[in-house]
């Protein structure tokens, strides 16, 4: 007859948890928005970002780089 397990339940479950599904999932997860955002990188680097044709303001910031001073002010 062997001698009873004096370990709790709990003690033993820290060292599996690469069992956890939970986990694996949420890594899945992360890796796949990684992946994500290292294609969308890689994709808007091929693609010109073309200033649009505007004249009033896109969000409150003016579409032009003109600046409000003149260039003769003293």
């Amino acid at each position: 007859m062997s001698a009873p397990r004096t370990e709790s339940p709990q003690a033993g479950a820290g060292g599996q948890w690469y069992r956890q599904p939970i986990l694996w999932l949420g890594i899945a997860v992360f890796i796949a928005s990684l992946a994500g955002c290292i294609w969308i990188i890689a994709v808007s680097v091929r693609h010109a970002d073309v200033p649009l044709e505007t004249s009033h303001t896109v969000f409150g910031v003016p579409a032009s780089a003109r600046s409000s001073h003149r260039a003769d002010a003293p």
